[in-house]
Parts: C-alpha cells; sequence; structure tokens
C-alpha cells in the first residue's frame, strides 16, 4: 500500500516537470511534444531491444486493417496527448494540487460513464446512490480548488483543461488494453500510444512552426525531458503493484499518493510559483473521498434489462 502511495506521487512529479517545461518554452504545446517524444525514445528502446516485441509491433498494420477491435482503440493515445498537453499549459499557473485535483475529479466522473456504458469492463455498472455521490463529490473537490481564484477568470479557464482531459482519459486504459489483447504485449500496447500522442502533438506543433505562430527549440536542462519516462515508470510500477493491491485498493492508493504528492509539492517547492490554501488541501481529500466512493462496484442488478438490450 505504501508503495503504491509512492508509486502515484510519480504523476505529480511529471505534471510539475511538463508545467515548468510549459513555463520555460512559454507552449503547452511544445512541452508536450518534448514529454511524449522522451517516452517514446525509452519505450522504443525496451521494444526494439527484444525480438518478440519487435515483431509484435510489426504485426500492428496488418492488424489495424483486419479491424477485429474498434478503431478508436487504436487512437486511446490521443487521451493521453489531452492530458500531457493540460499539463504543459496549465500545471504551472494552477498549481500541481489544484491540476491533480480537476484531472482526477475528470477522471472519476468518466470512469462512471464508461462502467455504465460498458467500455473496457466485462460488466456495466449501473448508477446508484454511493457512485452518483462520488462523482458529485468530484464536482465539489473541483469548485474547491479553483475558488481561491473566482476573480481570476484565465486561471478559471485553465482549470477547465485538466478537467476535461479527464473526462477523455477514461476510455483510455480500455483502448490501450484492447490493443495489448489485439498485439500480445502491454509493452507495445504503451509504445503505439506514445506515438499516437506524439505525432497528434507534433504535426499540431509543425503547423504551427510554419503558420510563424510560435518557434521551437529543444531544451537544453537534462531535467525537461524527464516527463515522459516519470509517466512510464509510474505506469510500469502500478502493473507490477496491481498483483498484490487489486484493483480496487490500487486506485485507491495510486490516488491518494496523486493528491498526497500534489499538495507536497507545492507546499516544499514555492519555487514552483503555487500557493497551498486550505480550500486546495480539503478539495484533495473531497476529491479522494469521491474517488473511493466511486470505484466501490454497484451491486449486480437488471440482467434481464441488459438481456433485453442486447
Amino acid at each position: 500500500m505504501i508503495a503504491t502511495i509512492l508509486a502515484g506521487m510519480l504523476s505529480p512529479m511529471q505534471s510539475a516537470v511538463n508545467g515548468q517545461v510549459g513555463k520555460l518554452l512559454k507552449d503547452g504545446n511544445a512541452s508536450a511534444v518534448v514529454s511524449f517524444g522522451s517516452g517514446l525514445v525509452v519505450m522504443a528502446v525496451i521494444i526494439l531491444a527484444r525480438r518478440s516485441t519487435r515483431k509484435q509491433f510489426a504485426s500492428i498494420p496488418g492488424k489495424i486493417a483486419a479491424k477485429k477491435i474498434p478503431w478508436w482503440n487504436w487512437i486511446a493515445g490521443i487521451c493521453g496527448a489531452m492530458v500531457v498537453f493540460s499539463e504543459g499549459a496549465s500545471a504551472s499557473v494552477l498549481g500541481v494540487a489544484t491540476f491533480q485535483t480537476t484531472l482526477i475529479s475528470g477522471m472519476v466522473i468518466s470512469g462512471l460513464l464508461c462502467d455504465r456504458l460498458g467500455i473496457g469492463v466485462p460488466e456495466k455498472q449501473y448508477f446508484n446512490f454511493p457512485r452518483i455521490l462520488g462523482a458529485l463529490l468530484a464536482i465539489v473537490a473541483t469548485v474547491l480548488v479553483v475558488s481561491p481564484n473566482w476573480e481570476a477568470p484565465k486561471v478559471i479557464a485553465l482549470a477547465i483543461l485538466p478537467f476535461l482531459a479527464g473526462l477523455l482519459a477514461g476510455w483510455q486504459p480500455a483502448g490501450n488494453s484492447a490493443v495489448a489483447q489485439e498485439t500480445g504485449s502491454m509493452l507495445v500496447s504503451i509504445t503505439w500510444n506514445f506515438i499516437i500522442g506524439f505525432c497528434v502533438l507534433g504535426g499540431v506543433l509543425l503547423v504551427r512552426v510554419l503558420m510563424g505562430d510560435v518557434s521551437f527549440s529543444l531544451p537544453t536542462a537534462w531535467w525537461m525531458y524527464l516527463g515522459g519516462p516519470l509517466g512510464l515508470l509510474s505506469i510500469a510500477l502500478m502493473a507490477l503493484l496491481v498483483r498484490g493491491l487489486g484493483l480496487l485498493l490500487l486506485g485507491l492508493a495510486s490516488t491518494a499518493g496523486q493528491l498526497i504528492g500534489s499538495v507536497l509539492i507545492d507546499w516544499l517547492i514555492p519555487q514552483l510559483g503555487a500557493q497551498v490554501y486550505l480550500v486546495t488541501v480539503i478539495g484533495a481529500l473531497v476529491a479522494l473521498i469521491g474517488a473511493g466512493i466511486a470505484m466501490m462496484p454497484s451491486a449486480k442488478k437488471h440482467v434481464a434489462v441488459d438481456e433485453l438490450e442486447n
């Protein structure tokens, strides 16, 4: 449990790095390209090092053409691109704690909707009072953490980015899981995820550079390339730790780690320019409670309704 909480802290570290890169480069799109690019390089080395994964990766074009799984599974990396873009564009302004809380709140609501629609889960999870309460608490948490900035419309507008990214991120694990099953390797799925995200973000940045809207040059500081590897390390640790905790406890512990780490980063590193308010801490706690309630499986019922729908 402690290991999972510590692993969960890697996510706010990634947000802090990408947020500072976005601040230094003065562009969230450029920051996201750097983060995805560094992660893609690491995954390419891992994939190319093994013959089996090289073969599995090479089979992707044929599997896409075969259309054995819905096409949207192959573009789930766009969700990750949105999350990383929002980090570069808003994390340094909002503060890591506010950013992570709004992101998690969006993911809680998205997770409930995906469960209800049967996206990425073996059985649909019907809405009940606890799950609706979890969604409402996620909304309350978002309102609380952004409340100190009510008089700054620009900041409130930026807070919408991680919330929307969280809403999109709900179906990303389903897409990645489907690709992993189709190719036979989660490593290949993660690499494909990075390729899609990098191509989308890189394409947008290239168009903007050609139009003269932005200039781009690679960062010179080594730590600016840690965003991608930190995200990969978090994914790898979660994959290992889930065997000992199960999905429910893993989700709760990792969410706790994300929120605790977020508050600690803003509090212990004032150079980032973020201030920790009491409502920020309260909002993080409300988000954790909401996530815990929302993660509880609903009772199995309405089987006859499902059969009629099918």
